[in-house]
């Protein structure tokens, strides 16, 4: 393993070769993750979702989801994790517009498709920056800047393999409606039913068309889009967990911790320990 180290000793930044055995166990990590999957295929589960994948491919992870692989014996791939603190992607999201993409995206798979030469300009980019990780006088600077350069590149992929999705004919426009319903709606409606109704669809129907069109079933969406609203008020604001659980409707800060502990493993204040506090809660002061 080749890792950045901060001087109070926390590891901002590791690189490292990882197969099967080492990915097909439920793990967490406060660290963003990125899998660049070299040989293999299978089944990547991210919290409750579960996504096909096959090599070459960059499979992406935000910090405490529960990810593991299945099926996946014949996988080689390369590991790369940063803490938060070492890159924010909140910060940086105009130089690398991966917040959103990449990174907390609900409705689409945390997966990037990879050419044969795409995938052999990530091998070079991680040859260089473990070269870089080995260097004796090793500093923050140029590591970052690969970072950045590999989110960069990973981001402008996927935006053309998005944009060519609005465009296909499988595209469904009433599921893409439903998204756009629940980012309105999540905070004041919670099950499946009332999105059904909205769209004029049975639950049967509507249940079928998302879990189809998302894989993910519409109560499986919703849950995540609130427990997606939590992480980041947890992790961009200074609020106190009562402040935020009443921004998000739950009858009192015990009732949303025993939600958000069911959902991530971990109690709301854990989650920030482990994850911190981003520089842009600061920010918005100004």
């Amino acid at each position: 393993m080749q890792e950045l180290i901060s001087p109070l000793g926390e590891q901002l930044l590791s690189l490292k070769e990882a197969t099967y055995k080492d990915l097909r166990t439920p793990a967490q990590s406060t660290m963003y993750t990125v899998l660049f999957i070299k040989e293999g295929k299978g089944l990547y589960h991210a919290d409750f979702g579960v996504f096909p994948f096959a090599a070459p491919a960059l499979l992406f992870s935000t910090p405490l989801q529960v990810i593991y692989l299945e099926n996946s014996e014949s996988v080689k791939c390369t590991e790369l994790q940063f803490h938060g603190d070492f890159y924010c992607i909140e910060f940086h999201r105009t130089e690398v517009r991966c917040n959103g993409l990449l990174f907390n995206n609900i409705y689409i798979d945390p997966i990037v498709i990879l050419t044969e030469k795409e995938a052999k300009v990530f091998d070079k980019l991680l040859d260089d920056l473990k070269e870089e990780l080995n260097n004796e006088t090793l500093s923050d600077i140029v590591p970052r800047a690969y970072l950045q350069l590999f989110l960069a590149k990973s981001s402008s992929i996927k935006m053309n393999a998005v944009s060519n999705k609005n465009n296909d004919s499988e595209r469904d426009e009433l599921m893409e409606q439903f998204s756009q319903l629940l980012d309105e709606h999540f905070l004041n409606l919670r099950k499946p039913a009332d999105y059904a109704e909205l769209l004029s669809m049975s639950r049967d129907n509507f249940t079928r068309r998302c879990t189809r069109y998302f894989r993910k079933s519409p109560s499986q969406l919703i849950q995540e889009k609130l427990m997606l609203e939590a992480k980041k008020q947890l992790h961009l604001t200074r609020q106190s967990i009562k402040e935020i659980a009443y921004n998000l409707q739950f009858q009192d800060e015990f009732y949303f911790s025993r939600v958000f502990k069911k959902f991530t493993k971990v109690s709301p204040q854990v989650f920030r320990d482990k994850t911190g506090i981003s520089i842009v809660a600061d920010m918005s002061k100004d």
